[in-house]
């Protein structure tokens, strides 16, 4: 298994982008930002991400479970 490269909050947020997600309605005010993905079911996966550089490992695992990806595919995108 592969380790989680430091990553800064622009950049992560620019992969989900590209990866589906959506910037959230209403969400994400002041140091952090909300980004939605709709799957297959119509169940959201709601991410906030804080403005950081870098992103704490634990805060990014944590981003990682909330966007419903698993860590490979994580990786996958960076």
């Amino acid at each position: 298994m592969s380790r989680l490269p430091l990553i800064d909050s622009k950049k992560l947020i620019r992969k989900l982008l590209k990866a589906g997600f959506q910037y959230a309605p209403v969400k994400g005010k002041g140091s952090h930002t909300a980004l939605v993905l709709y799957d297959e079911t119509n169940r959201p996966h709601l991410v906030i991400i804080p403005h950081r550089n870098p992103i704490p490992k634990g805060t990014l695992l944590s981003i990682i479970k909330q966007s419903g990806l698993s860590k490979e595919e994580f990786l996958d995108l960076l």
